[in-house]
């Protein structure tokens, strides 16, 4: 809160100029967030050495875009210039809601506030990986061990030009990832025997939350609104999937029954009777055994109810895939396709269903359509803007997928081959039944269930009684003296898994822990353990039983089969990435996604060794660099929050919304006496705000805006939580709005909320415009998640991955998740999110370095710019598009609203053939017909430099002059440049050219293109053909008429 005494600003942030006194009611002082002008040391052209030994590779100053000079004439060019850069602040944020006190992030010294450069902070990188101890891993439990091919590391991972851009909405200029998605999807329905794959999802736990949200979809309505209803689940599958069910269940009313499906399901089907949503199983299980699963499907089919299994890719080259013994939904990880460990994620999980199924696939599918042309082309389904439909009858939450991730497993796929993955597999396979051997000749049990004829293992996880109380012991021995880790499953067994990575000598390490163990003194010889079972890589599959043994073909698209040589494989994967626009070739201002800067520095250590080659499950003490970086990361984002406590599990916004908001309704569950289940949503939401909240098992109750200005209808607002005061849970706000604004009610309404007995759930989706000027803690939120890949530069990655950490007052933390393989989380912690303790763990590096490289002070001035560089697009560009909202100064927040619904009846024209003219002049488009339909939302980010602004807005203006030729005939409406754009080559190089304007103004409407020209690879897409005529990965999805925003306000019809 901010207090009405005067804090004097400390000497060396002073400024020559004077600060403005704000009035903010009786008394008057001075705001205390650091003050900054144009020649700010934050982003100066040039470091300020007042020493010879002062450092000058500060990072901040490469950050920001602007230079001191280009700040002052942006400045200049606003309407009603300020006189400062923190008057114009002032301008823009309510008087009350700003800041009380300056940003402290630690840096390098204590008495500075300014960030780490950039060489101070990859030492102390260093210094925190050396902390971090990379042992040989085979805990498995849903993780592997992988080698990464170089060439992908190096090219795809690594690589500026995959993991900056974004999202393929406009499919036109994203051709090369939609095609590699496509391998993705390919792959996986080849592999599980589905028809539908979708183009991956968060992690295997949530992709179990899927298939089991969309078993209940599937059932008839009468049947979904059973009290009784129930999931059965194999005690065999991975624990923290169980758990991550478990979270999402109690949303649903869906009791999660786990139980022996081998010795008790069909039973319990029977049972269970109309009551039944599905089975889940796990194939291979977490113990290592396969088991046939026909009967018990037959048994769940007859009782109208889904089988789910969750299964391993690697596997599925071996054994009788999913979808061919009845199985309508299969999932997992492609993790061990290619992708680090990186201490839980990101990681690509997988998600395939049977035909019946396919319009209730969550998630992105990539599907073939054609263009303007005829011509082959990939786009999006429909279905990948679902909750901005539907909103809380969605039927998920998900908006957004692990793309670079996916596209590094299809690659590896790719590169291997249907051949090199089966010999990976055959050798996996090998060695595991070579362990297994060993292990029993010295003494010791391995199991029974879910083995071959022979009594041996099926694939890679052998798990070994090692006697009563003795495997934390064994395991405590292997790391000492072998440096292994291996997995506890209880007190009395220990499990192995092998992967690709295991040779020669990490099996005589592994079978030494258990001759220490053994009281069996034998000497065994891995070459003899061969010969005396017959098996080798090549012929191991031969011992897999015919009734779970693979006969049906898989990866036979030439694709799989073309590119493995590493000359091939490069030239295809840079082939795939020409085809892209990403932020290597120019901005990309989509409002409310904050495509920035993801800067080098912080991208390096994603890849080191030490942070990528960590399990998720291996002991603490191996990850103390980690559990550094987490703890100061976690305590900054609190400190930029304003909040007590902060989880970095969610990983995605999506989920970080839905653990807010089970957490707060974990909270009014300790009340006695309360049931407290109605969420006040805006319609101005994001549409993954009511479709989190109906997975929490809220009822959304919408709250109108005001037509004119886009702020809260305070009188609505007002009713509703009088109507709903017994029984209301939380509101969801975003802040800035959606609309652009920071509205001045916001306090007022979280008061108002609070004095109804309801918690105020904040949206971080616009937290860039916060930072080190308010916070959502003192404005008055209980909870607050965070998108790590918008504001705090972690990549976008082509769709994913995301981090969406949620922070929450002193009463709500101890609810944040926990997890069941390692502590975390509250004391009353809700079960898990994600199926890591800490999610996507392997990039959070990149955040925490732009924190510290930022340093509180650039943190603050990189908000300003990013304010400024908004308000500065919307001046250039009033004069020629309505901005459809602003606050009574005229002012926006980081992102603002072009109006172009006029167009439509002036000129035939609407906000799609804006966006994809903008591709022939080398741009993305704004964010189209959200929140408001038939606008573009501009959101350029601190990053951009005023002649890149300059030059998109001259892109827009351009246009502008375009469609006022439509609009006085000089044009046709059918025919004229903006309907027929984007114009790739395949266009204009045609030799009928019938239009009526020119191939140059179609290719090169403004003179810096000829040296500058990025080429959209086809056509416009016809989109309507797309969704009828699918490729079979995706199916058709229904039409819905009012895009997003349909029922938000439209100040034009007032």
């Amino acid at each position: 809160m901010i207090g009405p005494s005067v804090r004097s600003l400390q000497p060396s942030l002073k400024r020559a100029y004077a600060l403005p006194i704000l009035r903010l009611g009786p008394a008057s002082y001075r705001r205390t967030f650091y003050s900054s002008g144009v020649a700010d040391d934050s982003n100066d052209e040039a470091p300020k050495a007042q020493s010879p030994l002062a450092p000058l590779d500060t990072f901040a100053r490469r950050h920001i875009g602007p230079s001191p000079s280009s700040t002052a004439e942006m400045l200049k060019q606003l309407h009603s210039p300020p006189s400062s850069l923190d008057a114009f602040v002032a301008e823009v944020l309510p008087a009350d809601i700003l800041a009380a006190r300056d940003l402290r992030i630690k840096g390098p010294s204590d008495q500075s506030q300014a960030g780490y450069t950039e060489s101070q902070l990859l030492a102390r990188l260093r210094r925190m990986a050396q902390q971090n101890v990379v042992l040989r891993s085979y805990i498995g439990c849903g993780y592997a061990g992988t080698r990464t091919p170089e060439v992908i590391k190096r090219n795809v991972l690594e690589g500026p030009g995959w993991y900056t851009s974004y999202t393929p909405y406009q499919p036109e200029i994203s051709q090369g990832r939609l095609e590699c998605l496509l391998n993705f999807q390919t792959m996986v329905s080849d592999l599980t025997a589905l028809p539908i794959s979708n183009a991956s999802v968060l992690d295997e736990a949530t992709a179990a939350a899927e298939a089991m949200t969309l078993a209940l979809n599937a059932l008839p309505m009468a049947r979904q609104k059973r009290p009784g209803k129930v999931f059965i689940v194999s005690h065999l599958v991975h624990p923290q999937t169980i758990a991550v069910l478990h979270s999402r269940a109690e949303g649903f009313g869906v009791r999660i029954l786990v139980i022996d499906v081998m010795a008790a399901g069909e039973a319990q089907v029977q049972q269970a009777g109309d009551d039944l949503i599905g089975v889940l199983v796990q194939y291979p299980d977490t113990e290592g055994g396969v088991e046939n699963f026909r009967p018990l499907a037959d048994v769940i089919h007859r009782n109208g109810a889904t089988l789910s299994v969750a299964t391993d890719l690697l596997a599925l080259t071996v054994l009788t895939p999913p979808g061919e013994f009845g199985a309508d939904i299969a999932f997992g990880t492609a993790q061990r396709f290619g992708v680090p460990l990186g201490y839980g994620g990101p990681h690509a999980a997988f998600f395939a269903c049977s035909e019946k199924h396919k319009r209730r696939i969550p998630g992105r599918l990539v599907g073939v359509s054609k263009d303007r042309l005829g011509n082959r082309a990939l786009r999006l389904a429909l279905q990948t803007r679902e909750q901005h439909i539907r909103r809380e009858k969605a039927t998920s939450n998900i908006c957004t997928a692990q793309a670079l991730l996916a596209n590094m497993s299809a690659l590896y796929a790719i590169y291997h081959g249907p051949k090199g993955l089966a010999a990976m597999a055959g050798k996996v396979m090998a060695e595991a039944r070579l362990l297994e051997e060993a292990i029993q000749r010295l003494g010791f049990r391995t199991g029974s269930a879910g083995k071959g004829e022979d009594g041996r293992v099926l694939f890679d996880t052998v798990v070994v009684e090692v006697g009563s109380e003795q495997a934390q012991a064994m395991v405590d021995w292997a790391v000492e003296n072998k440096g292994i880790n291996l997995r506890r499953v209880n007190p009395g067994r220990v499990g192995i898994t092998v992967d690709e990575t295991v040779e020669e000598d990490d099996l005589k390490d592994v079978i030494s822990v258990f001759q220490a163990f053994s009281k069996t003194k034998t000497n065994v010889s891995l070459p003899d353990l061969a010969t005396d079972l017959n098996v080798d890589a090549i012929g191991a599959t031969s011992f897999i039983p015919v009734a779970v043994r693979r006969t049906s073909p898989y990866l036979s698209h030439p694709v799989f089969n073309s590119y493995h040589s590493e000359t091939e494989l490069l030239r295809y994967m840079h082939h795939l990435q020409s085809r892209d626009l990403s932020l290597t070739h120019s901005m990309i201002p989509l409002g409310s996604c904050t495509m920035k800067l993801n800067a080098t520095t912080e991208m390096v250590p994603i890849s080191w060794p030490e942070f990528a080659s960590i399990h998720p499950f291996a002991p603490v003490d191996q990850a103390k660099g980690y559990a550094t970086l987490i703890r100061e990361l976690e305590a900054d984002l609190a400190e930029i929050t304003g909040f007590a406590a902060v989880s970095l599990q969610p990983n995605s916004g999506a989920q970080g919304e839905f653990a807010g908001l089970r957490i707060i309704r974990k909270y009014h569950e300790t009340m006695p006496g309360e049931k407290r289940d109605i969420c006040l949503i805006p319609v101005s939401a994001h549409g993954t705000n009511p479709a989190s909240a109906a997975m929490a098992g809220m009822r959304v109750v919408t709250v109108n805006c005001e037509s004119r200005t886009g702020n809260l209808d305070m009188a609505d607002l007002t009713s509703k939580c009088e109507k709903h005061r017994d029984r209301l849970a939380a509101i969801m706000v975003t802040y800035p709005s959606t609309f652009g604004i920071f509205e001045p009610g916001i306090k007022q309404a979280c008061a108002m909320v609070h004095a109804h007995g309801g918690q105020v759930y904040m949206d971080g989706a616009n937290m860039n415009a916060q930072i080190g000027l308010c916070t959502p803690g003192d404005i008055g939120a209980d909870v607050c998640h965070l998108n790590l890949h918008k504001t705090f530069c972690i990549p976008h990655g082509g769709g994913g991955p995301g981090v969406g950490p949620v922070g929450a007052k002193s009463h709500l933390a101890p609810f944040l998740p926990g997890h069941p393989c390692i502590a975390t989380g509250g004391a009353q912690a809700i079960a898990p999110v994600s199926g890591a303790p800490w999610g996507s763990a392997g990039i959070l590096p990149i955040s925490w370095a732009y924190i510290k490289m930022m340093g509180g002070r650039g943190l603050t001035h990189a908000t300003k710019i990013t304010l400024l560089n908004a308000n500065y697009m919307l001046a250039r560009l009033s004069p020629h598009y309505p901005i459809l909202y602003t606050n009574a100064a005229g002012r926006c927040a980081h992102e603002f609203i072009l109006d172009v619904r006029r167009f439509r009846d002036s000129a035939g024209l609407e906000a799609i053939d804006i966006a994809k003219r903008l591709q022939d002049y080398g741009f993305h488009a704004p964010t189209m017909s959200w929140p408001v339909a038939n606008t573009l939302m501009v959101e350029p980010t601190e990053c951009e430099s005023k002649a890149e602004i300059d030059r998109y807005c001259d892109a827009l203006i351009a246009i502008r002059h375009e469609i006022r030729e439509v609009e006085e005939g000089r044009q046709p409406r059918g025919t004229n440049v903006l309907k027929m754009a984007p114009h790739p080559v395949a266009d204009i190089a045609r030799p009928d050219w019938d239009r009526p304007y020119d191939r140059e103004r179609a290719v090169f409407p403004l003179p810096w293109l000829r040296q500058k020209k990025f080429w959209p690879s086809v056509a416009r897409l016809d989109d309507a053909y797309g969704d009828m005529n699918l490729f079979c990965t995706c199916g058709p999805v229904d039409t819905v008429d009012g895009l997003t925003g349909a029922a938000a306000p439209d100040p034009a019809g007032v």
